[in-house]
């Protein structure tokens, strides 16, 4: 497998579910973004009858060329259509491509979290990551907190892999608890050789309408900071800009929605501040878990489902 010193110089898998994992739509909205920009094709799929539950899952019906046609719930993975190829020059008043020396080496897993047969689910996967030579796997990750709009959205990244820690400078998760099918397929990977990272965003929880392409936005540009790749953004930044300003306009007309803003942005500045002392940080971070408890957790259909935290890798 990749050692620490070229981790993210061979075939890198990108991974996003929707359901519990994606608030806002942004893990699997970023993992759109790039199947939209990159060259890819099918290679593996999984069977839908063997891992979801259609009553919880349901299929949607679709018109296709005058034929309505069901929609399964699945899991696919993609791969370049032409593997190891550079990505050409950028020029800046040209529809870019992703570009970068790694931009032929980015393969794609995004479905729906499954209904069952996690274990099962997690081999096949793996099964298919090791046929591929996949030398790491980054799996993204969303989740609603007490973050507000108005601020960068936080992103987390953290690995269980000691050599890649030290490689990027990132850390290792100290979350215990609930988690979602990401985690699932980090243990079965790191437990087949492949070294995994993790990076998670946390969208506002007070924000009930998805997709948040701010967020989207942030997982990108972490992204982007830790693989060889340059992604273009298309129009998320007008999208993140009209979505700020929408909740803005909300919370203008809203006395109490504003004033809980206000108190989430001192949380947020004190905490980012360079004054901050290293317990200040540890405080404002154990109030944050306490609140999880009190049902803002993002488990309420559709709006997130977003039960792992970020810490958690």
């Amino acid at each position: 497998m990749t050692d620490a010193k070229n981790i993210l110089g061979g075939r890198i898998l990108v991974v996003a579910f929707e359901g519990w994992n994606d608030a806002g739509e942004a893990a699997s909205g970023a993992v759109r973004t790039l199947k939209e920009q990159l060259d890819v094709v099918p290679i593996a799929e999984v069977d839908p009858e063997l891992y979801f539950d259609f009553q919880f899952n349901r299929p949607v019906v679709s018109d296709d060329d005058g034929r309505r046609r069901l929609i399964w719930p699945s899991a696919v993975m993609m791969g370049p259509a032409r593997p190891g190829r550079v990505g050409d020059a950028l020029a800046g008043d040209a529809e870019l491509d992703i570009t970068g020396d790694n931009a032929g080496n980015i393969f794609l897993l995004l479905g729906t979290e499954p209904s069952r047969s996690w274990r099962s689910f997690t081999a096949e996967i793996m099964d298919a990551a090791l046929a591929e030579d996949i030398g790491v796997i980054v799996f993204l990750g969303a989740m609603l907190a007490d973050v507000p709009h108005t601020r960068p959205i936080s992103v987390f990244a953290s690995s269980e892999s000691a050599a890649v820690r030290a490689e990027l400078s990132i850390e290792r998760s100290t979350y215990e608890g609930p988690v979602g099918i990401l985690s699932a397929l980090a243990e079965g990977a790191e437990d087949v050789g492949i070294p995994t990272i993790s990076i998670w965003a946390s969208v506002p929880h007070y924000v009930h309408n998805a997709p948040s392409p701010k967020a989207v936005l942030a997982l990108i540009d972490k992204l982007e900071e830790l693989v060889d790749v340059t992604i273009p953004r298309g129009s998320l930044v007008e999208e993140a800009a009209a979505w700020e300003a929408g909740i803005d306009a909300l919370a203008s007309d809203d006395e109490e929605m504003a004033a809980y803003i206000q108190q989430l942005e001192q949380a947020r500045d004190t905490v980012d501040s360079p004054e901050a002392s290293g317990e200040a940080i540890a405080q404002e971070f154990e109030r944050y878990l306490r609140r999880r408890g009190d049902g803002r957790d993002g488990r309420d259909g559709r709006d997130g489902h977003a039960g792992d935290d970020p810490r958690r890798g």
